[in-house]
């Protein structure tokens, strides 16, 4: 039985988006065949939610994604984002067309500032509007933006689509301010990384063993609880990587999992959120 990825409104964007999509980050690094293989994979099962940048293998990921959704573009949410020291006016600009070369559209569904770095805001998001003016990209958001930040963006423009965000059952440091602001002025929140770096709770650890036995009630693997465990605000979305058909379809079947409250409570009580620190993590 095949299970497909629903969808729900991305932010100001007023589209229905594949609550699980598709992350880039390293794919070029392995079999080509094979990463292509499962970004379609994915689209099949409707991740159609496919994130890239320009910075993943310096534009290969972009090739990469470009040549796997060769004759499928108009299936396809695509993100991808600008390098701060690229994200003046003008290079924004710039970087966004050799962005859309390297995927072989005309346009990006949503473009992000991948970070703040020491261009005004101001700057960028006169790019931004400048590119969506031309038809380069239907709408604009950031990434490892926290609440002073999003707040300096909400002061310059209403038009933020989302915030994508590490978030992960180890890592909920966002749950504190950045979800509920986000929540507030209806942005997205795009969690990446959602399995962690290396750092997904280990095997007969407390909070494994918590993630096995809801999965066990429901069928499902422990990586697809901590999933959905994601996504159970309105708000987030989230896009794991995977390298092989198989896992992109592990993946897919997370977002119809049903979790009562209860299930949740037991999540929430054996990976803690933890106390709200300064600073919002990235990777």
């Amino acid at each position: 039985m095949q299970t497909f990825s629903p969808s729900r409104p991305f932010g100001c964007t007023n589209r229905e988006v594949s609550v699980v999509g598709q992350g880039t980050w390293n794919l070029e690094a392995g079999d080509r065949p094979s990463a292509i293989a499962t970004l379609r994979r994915g689209l099949d099962l409707g991740m159609t939610h496919i994130d890239t940048a320009e910075m993943y293998g310096s534009g290969a990921a972009e090739q990469l994604v470009g040549e796997a959704i060769a004759g499928r573009r108009g299936e396809v949410f695509l993100v991808s984002k600008v390098l701060p020291h690229n994200a003046s006016r003008t290079g924004t600009i710039s970087a966004c067309e050799k962005s859309l070369k390297r995927l072989r559209t005309d346009h990006l569904d949503c473009y992000l500032l991948h970070w703040r770095g020491q261009y005004r805001l101001e700057d960028t998001i006169a790019a931004f509007e400048q590119l969506h003016s031309d038809g380069k990209i239907l709408s604009w958001g950031v990434s490892n933006f926290d609440v002073s930040d999003l707040e300096e963006i909400a002061a310059i423009s209403e038009d933020m689509a989302c915030n994508q965000v590490l978030y992960h059952v180890k890592e909920r440091a966002i749950e504190h301010a950045v979800i509920p602001w986000c929540q507030r002025h209806g942005v997205a929140v795009v969690a990446y990384s959602p399995f962690g770096q290396g750092d997904f709770p280990a095997p007969k650890s407390a909070g494994w063993r918590v993630l096995e036995e809801i999965g066990a009630v429901h069928g499902a693997t422990p990586r697809q609880v901590a999933l959905r465990f994601l996504l159970r605000n309105a708000m987030t979305f989230t896009i794991p990587k995977a390298a092989t058909p198989e896992h992109v379809s592990e993946n897919a079947g997370a977002s119809a999992l049903p979790l009562s409250d209860a299930e949740i409570a037991r999540i929430d009580a054996a990976l803690p959120r933890g106390p709200r620190r300064r600073g919002l993590p990235m990777l």
